[in-house]
């Protein structure tokens, strides 16, 4: 009987690994369809509007408004406008960046408020003072 099974067992092995041979699948052998036709190309769609140039990072006026701006603009202090504060930037950039930087080059008192001559800070250049105007603006547009 121990024979028998033994048989047995052997032979439904050689099955088994039979079955897990090097046959090729039907699906391998078959061959692949042919492609579709080509469709007529889509008409060529109109270009899409240039995006806005990203605003180039102003190091300058950055650092200039964090030493000296933010001392006034950050808290609104005697109504300097806050950057970002598109309400109250707005009708101060419709008079064009050349009215800005006069103002703050030269000092300007105002119906809101005042502006020291190079913002309290003497030694600014006036490319300084400008650059940190255009970063102020640039917020708050």
């Amino acid at each position: 009987m121990k024979k028998l099974t033994g048989l047995l067992a052997i032979g439904a092995i050689s099955l088994a690994l039979g079955a897990c041979g090097d046959k090729k699948s039907t699906e391998a052998a078959a061959p692949a369809p042919a492609p579709a036709p080509a469709a007529a190309p889509a008409p060529a769609a109109a270009p899409a509007p240039a995006a806005p140039a990203p605003v180039a990072e102003n190091s300058v006026g950055k650092g200039v408004y964090g030493k000296t701006c933010a001392l006034c603009h950050a808290a609104g202090v005697a109504g300097a406008p806050k950057p970002g504060d598109k309400a109250d930037w707005g009708p101060r950039i419709a008079q064009g960046k050349d009215t800005l930087y006069k103002h703050a080059i030269e000092g300007f008192t105002g119906a809101k408020g005042m502006m020291p001559a190079r913002g309290g800070g003497a030694t600014l250049t006036d490319d300084e003072v400008k650059a940190a105007v255009d970063f102020m603006a640039d917020q708050s547009i």
